[in-house]
């Protein structure tokens, strides 16, 4: 069985070039909008995601979800960071845990209105336990113990007094930003200074967590069903791996579930179009058909080139959206995580992302194709060379 050559089509698509345009745009508007989608989600994703540590263990009080809600007493956080075997020792032989206060508060940004900024008390442990994951790149560290503070790359250019020499005001207290630094995940987007210094200025005598690196091989399961019977503690331990997976989850999903919502509502006008065009394009060439049918093209040939056809058609609306996408890699933007706190992150618009807004233009194509392709396949011979 003899197919119809691919370069028919190819002619084809040239000729009608204003209707394949026409339909190639509708595709690749459709495209461009669930890229665009996709690509947050995958920014939001990888920003918490892929430098995630197993070695890191991240204590919060029972039940709490993220060190937002959480809240543990400085007698609990001395036993965590004391009596737990599992935690690793640095070159003096003091455990390499750090209790932290985490707290978001509203600040002005710079193009109006104001938003949570994520504001983290450490101590020096702190720096040492997350090691070259944690870089000054403008300024230097804050002195332990002063009113001196380290902003996040990503809200330099986004929050009003964030840059090194800046004051910044926090409740009760005034605060100079000595540093600017980049960090895994969501830290380069918060404010980091001294522990003490900041519980006080936030009103918060509890801690949000204790991080802790953490010996190789070790089961937090079982450190953690240890310390269930330990009325003085009780905590929910986790690898930060696996905190950091669960604050990107919920918007991760609501990414990838509006992206798809608005690509089938909008795919359903690119169909109507595809269908539309491929239509036309049959009735501008049943003399054609008919001469493909008398030369002994049977049905199914012909479907398989009018389906190709138009599938060809999906294929490059997907190709333009992922062209019309592709200028926002790496444009930074913000939004709200799991603690209420802003975050920035930029848009990734991976091969997986591109794979996945190509397969969709091509089963748009396919679907639009269908109808018009089965009519043209179900000509005969004399009522195609009849028609004008």
């Amino acid at each position: 069985m003899a197919l119809v050559p691919l370069r028919y089509n190819l002619r084809s698509l040239w000729v009608r070039a204003s209707s394949t345009l026409l339909t190639v745009c509708a595709i690749g508007a459709t495209v461009a909008v669930l890229a665009g989608m996709l690509s947050l989600q995958q920014g939001f994703a990888v920003l918490f995601q892929e430098r995630g540590r197993d070695d890191l263990a991240v204590f919060l009080r029972k039940g709490a979800k993220s060190e937002g809600e959480s809240g543990l007493s400085r007698e609990q956080c001395n036993v965590l960071q004391k009596e737990v075997p599992e935690i690793e020792l640095d070159g003096a032989g003091k455990p390499l845990a750090s209790a932290e206060v985490f707290l978001a508060v509203r600040l002005r940004k710079f193009d109006g209105g104001e938003t949570n900024v994520a504001i983290r008390g450490v101590e020096p442990t702190t720096f040492a336990i997350h090691g070259d994951d944690i870089r000054i790149v403008a300024g230097r560290m804050p002195k332990p113990g002063s009113d001196e503070l380290i902003v996040g790359e990503g809200l330099v250019d986004r929050i009003r007094n964030c840059k090194p020499d800046d004051t910044l005001r926090i409740n009760t207290g005034t605060f100079r930003i000595v540093g600017t630094f980049t960090g895994k995940g969501g830290y380069r987007s918060e404010i980091w200074g001294d522990l003490e210094r900041l519980s006080e200025a936030l009103q918060r005598p509890v801690r949000s967590r204790v991080l802790a690196r953490i010996k190789p091989g070790t089961d937090l399961a079982a450190v953690q069903t240890r310390y269930e019977s330990d009325l003085r503690t009780q905590p929910s331990v986790q690898t930060e791996r696996a905190y950091l997976a669960t604050q990107t989850d919920r918007l991760s999903k609501t990414f990838s579930i509006l992206g798809t919502f608005l690509g089938l509502i909008m795919g359903l006008g690119a169909i109507f179009t595809g269908t539309n065009s491929m239509l036309a394009a049959i009735g501008a060439r049943t003399h054609e058909i008919g001469i493909l049918k008398a030369v002994g093209y049977r049905p199914l040939p012909i479907f398989v080139s009018f389906l190709g056809e138009a599938v060809l058609l999906g294929l490059l609306g997907g190709l333009l959206g992922c062209l019309l996408v592709l200028p926002f890699q790496g444009a930074e933007t913000g939004t709200m995580n799991e603690t209420f706190s802003e975050v920035t992150f930029a848009f990734r618009t991976t091969p997986f992302v591109m794979l996945v807004a190509i397969t969709f233009a091509m089963l748009l194509g396919l679907v639009g194709g269908l109808f018009p392709a089965w009519r043209a396949a179900q000509m005969t011979p004399t009522q195609a060379l009849r028609r004008s």
